[in-house]
């Protein structure tokens, strides 16, 4: 497999491994995608300044307002925090 290739299959297998733990598994729980940025995003919560904004960032990623995070809101959400610490996003 190619590297994009490769990182698709580790987002893809990360998402499943955390939505698999509790209520359905094509989905994420809020708890469950604050365990999986807990576990694969450590330096981002160690910076967060306040616990508040975690929550926040939580519930900005459950756009369709079903309590849950599927895999779009997922991947939505690494692409920001991955434009968000390389500084590539055109700034509006």
């Amino acid at each position: 497999m190619t590297q994009l290739e490769t990182a698709m299959a580790i987002m893809m297998k990360t998402f499943d491994t955390y939505a698999a733990d509790q209520g359905k598994p094509d989905t994420l729980t809020k708890a469950e995608a604050k365990t999986l940025l807990e576990k694969e995003l450590p330096g981002l919560l160690k910076g967060a300044k306040n616990q508040a904004e975690v929550d926040k960032l939580l519930n900005s990623l459950d756009f369709n307002g079903d309590s849950d995070i599927d895999f779009s809101e997922f991947v939505v959400m690494v692409a920001a925090l991955t434009c968000a610490c390389h500084n590539r996003c055109p700034k509006k």
